[in-house]
């Protein structure tokens, strides 16, 4: 399946956000800056984006509370993947910034690497992962103003409670279009996220699987 966008998937950064505490509010206005309304890894990327404008100067990163180290780091990576994909002579595509489809490729690419760290809303409100149905909760520190149906995570945070960290909204249609094979609902644990799976299978004629 081609996205076109492997420019922005090489593009993304790890969680570099500081937050002194002695000025949390302060950090959290500058990482809300960068918010992007799906959630965090486009706002890594929004943030990448602004440090290349910004010449990789380490004062603006002190000034919006960004760990220059880990933006540098990243960007070394960056470079090493590019003359990878360049040695392998593997185009490097991107979708236009214009097109409607620009962030939508973006998280599709995201679900192709993450596909097996994903969770669902529950009716009662919490998060539950997919096939091992861990009850989960947004971590605190992402960007999302909304709760989203299903989201893809980086890390799964084990502190007081359950926390799934680095989290971007996707759509349950994604799923079954992106990785079928995992989405087989022959060995699907019964759950809402399955049900809910059922409709979209129904819906997308494919019928139903598991059953």
């Amino acid at each position: 399946m081609g996205l076109f966008c492997d420019n922005q998937i090489l593009s993304l950064v790890p969680n570099c956000f500081v937050r002194p505490r002695e000025a949390q509010k302060a950090a959290d206005e500058a990482k809300a800056r960068f918010g992007h309304i799906d959630g965090d890894h486009l706002t890594l990327l929004n943030v990448y984006h602004a440090y290349k404008s910004n010449n990789e100067d380490p004062s603006w990163c002190y000034e919006n509370f960004i760990n220059h180290r880990t933006l540098k780091a990243a960007d070394n990576v960056r470079q090493q993947l590019m003359r990878i994909m360049n040695r392998f002579n593997l185009k490097v595509c991107s979708t236009e910034f214009n097109s409607r489809d620009y962030y939508i490729n973006i998280r599709k690419a995201l679900l192709a690497g993450y596909f097996m760290q994903v969770a669902h809303l529950e009716r009662t409100g919490h998060y539950l992962t997919v096939k091992d149905n861990q009850v989960v909760h947004l971590h605190p520190s992402n960007c999302l103003d909304h709760k989203p149906e299903w989201v893809i995570y980086n890390e799964y945070v084990l502190t007081s409670r359950n926390f799934i960290r680095t989290v971007t909204d996707i759509r349950g249609e994604w799923l079954v279009d992106v990785a079928p094979h995992y989405y087989d609902l022959t060995n699907f644990p019964n759950c809402e996220a399955r049900r809910v799976l059922e409709k979209i299978y129904k819906k997308k004629g494919k019928g139903e699987r598991g059953e």
